[in-house]
């Protein structure tokens, strides 16, 4: 990476990058987005004892729809033929932690679709538990790894 802002023309306007001439490779990117929250509400989520039903399965299906999303809510992000969206939920210490997982085969990557999945799955988990914790935080948005394309492998440390 050279260090250039690919999404800015020559004036400093946003542009879309143009990717034409890049080759169709396979692509993956994964995230993770944390929903921090009292120990009673995990133990609600846990025994699926919540007032508004299912909060994890929820929360699974608004981050695939986030993802296959991302186009319309990043406003120069590249229309994708995404394959697969994985999402994992997991009980940590703190609260509930979402990781997805997309991959594609396209001329660019899915960094954006993972992070836009975990943001908003964790926003409908959110939603689902906030009647019993306003005091519940979205945390650690994050890219934890992308591979294919130019740049080819990263993983977080």
């Amino acid at each position: 990476m050279d260090g250039e802002l690919t999404h800015l023309d020559a004036q400093g306007r946003a542009r879309m990058v143009d990717v034409g001439d890049k080759a169709v490779t396979r692509r993956s990117a994964r995230a993770e987005a944390v929903v921090a929250m009292q120990p009673t509400t995990v133990e609600l989520l846990a025994d699926a004892a919540l007032p508004k039903g299912d909060a994890l399965a929820v929360a699974r299906l608004a981050a695939i729809q986030g993802a296959k999303r991302t186009p319309e809510l990043v406003p120069l992000c590249h229309p994708l033929p995404i394959d697969v969206v994985e999402v994992d939920v997991e009980f940590v210490e703190e609260g509930v932690r979402l990781v997805v997982e997309v991959g594609v085969e396209a001329r660019t990557g899915v960094e954006m679709e993972a992070l836009v999945g975990a943001s908003v799955g964790a926003l409908a988990l959110y939603d689902m538990i906030k009647g019993v914790d306003r005091g519940a935080e979205i945390r650690r948005v994050r890219l934890l790894e992308k591979r294919g394309g130019r740049s080819g492998v990263w993983v977080r440390d």
